[in-house]
């Protein structure tokens, strides 16, 4: 009996690991797979999205700045029931990520700005020579309200009932249709 061979996981795991050739193509491929096994998880509105362009930005600066012939990095997710941590391995520890000034005419350098305002921290780990990890982390677990934030239904929040002498703004009566659809 023959069995086809499959790439695809059989159950979801709360880790995932790939080696990628440091071409635009493996930081693409990184980006896909990322992609495809955030959406096997129930994870909070929004954090998928968010997860899904730092592991684009992170892979990209790992194939063009973190390049060296012959060797891969690496993307890892790990997800645990409070944070979701994406991770770029590449070998070249000796070219630490740092905010470099982008002028409006250039097409890039602002990558550590979208990972810093995606983040929820972020940082870089050397090691073993010649690696460096660079890493992100989303928070899962829902975030207490401020105290004096203004949420639905507490208080400070839109009045459920229109206020007196107010009514909805309503949208004006079609006008009638002239047998449009009569079988006549």
């Amino acid at each position: 009996m023959n069995k086809e061979k499959s790439t695809q996981l059989d159950t979801p795991t709360r880790h995932f690991s790939v080696l990628l050739s440091p071409t635009p193509r493996g930081a693409r491929l990184a980006r896909l797979l990322g992609t495809e096994w955030l959406r096997n998880w129930d994870l909070p509105y929004g954090v998928t999205e968010a997860a899904e362009q730092l592991v684009a930005e992170l892979a990209a600066n790992a194939a063009s700045h973190g390049r060296l012939p012959g060797r891969d990095f690496r993307l890892a997710l790990l997800a645990s029931s409070e944070t979701l941590r994406i991770e770029v391995t590449d070998t070249r520890g000796d070219d630490l990520p740092c905010h470099r000034p982008a002028s409006p005419d250039t097409e890039s350098g602002r990558g550590l700005l979208l990972v810093e305002a995606l983040a929820d921290r972020w940082g870089v780990e050397l090691g073993p020579v010649p690696r460096k990890t660079v890493w992100a982390e989303l928070d899962l677990a829902p975030h207490p309200p401020e105290p004096d934030a203004v949420c639905s239904g507490g208080p400070g929040a839109l009045p459920k009932e229109p206020r007196e002498g107010k009514t909805p703004h309503q949208a004006p009566p079609l006008p009638p249709t002239a047998h449009a659809h009569s079988g006549e």
